[in-house]
């Protein structure tokens, strides 16, 4: 299980003065909708010159006709991150020609599908989806698998349903995760540690535990010596 911390601080400086804090570990850094809109490709610059080894997960959710998501793919190439993200409710094709497009490089970031967002509850998903979370997860994430992508970003507790269904190397990454019983914030489906090893998670998202500390890279060794 690996650690993603995400750079989600209002402003560029702050976010690169985490980066700096936490330098020294092996970790992914999650760049998402507020930091890339607002900071674009020269924040990715602007961490690798920190440290070129860090591993780079942009959360942009791409969600679109199959054309467009696979032209927008595509651009990512160029971004040298090693991760990206597509939402599974654009359906079997849209993902499915993002993955052909991807072919012709010899090397691509690991693609993932949102299935569930984590600050859902099952009530306001069911007016979304008219499903209850785990069937719909479930079902998102056996699209992907067949679609080609390398795994689904869902909560701990599909986790496991999602290994069985699909394969154990098909990885999951899962947000909201409270490292050690934090407060759960805007996020409705949350867990720990320990609930994320024991459904089998291949990466686990912390946020407001880390960057809010006030030794943001004491947590990151506390975390890591629990993974």
């Amino acid at each position: 299980m690996e650690l993603c911390i995400a750079l989600d601080l209002p402003s560029k400086d702050e976010n690169l003065a985490l980066v700096e804090k936490i330098k020294d570990y092996d970790v992914w850094l999650k760049v998402g909708f507020r930091s890339y809109i607002r900071d674009g490709a020269d924040f990715i610059k602007a961490i690798k010159a920190i440290n070129p080894d860090f591993k780079i997960f942009l959360d942009l959710k791409l969600y679109d006709i199959p054309n467009t998501m696979a032209d927008a793919a595509e651009s990512i190439m160029g971004l040298g991150v090693d991760m990206f993200n597509v939402h599974a409710s654009a359906g079997k094709r849209a993902m499915n020609t993002v993955m052909q497009r991807l072919k012709k490089y010899e090397k691509r970031p690991i693609v993932l599908a949102v299935t569930a967002l984590t600050s859902f509850n099952e009530e306001e998903f069911m007016d979304v989806y008219n499903e209850n979370i785990a069937k719909k997860a479930d079902k998102f994430a056996h699209d992907a698998y067949e679609s080609g992508l390398d795994g689904v970003v869902c909560s701990a507790f599909e986790s496991e349903s999602i290994k069985n269904i699909t394969s154990r190397e098909f990885m999951t990454l899962t947000p909201g995760i409270r490292p050690f019983g934090e407060d759960a914030g805007d996020q409705q489906r949350v867990a720990d540690i320990d609930y994320a090893h024991s459904a089998m998670v291949d990466f686990i998202v912390v946020g407001r535990p880390i960057y809010m500390a006030e030794n943001p890279a004491e947590v990151v060794e506390k975390i890591i010596r629990k993974l």
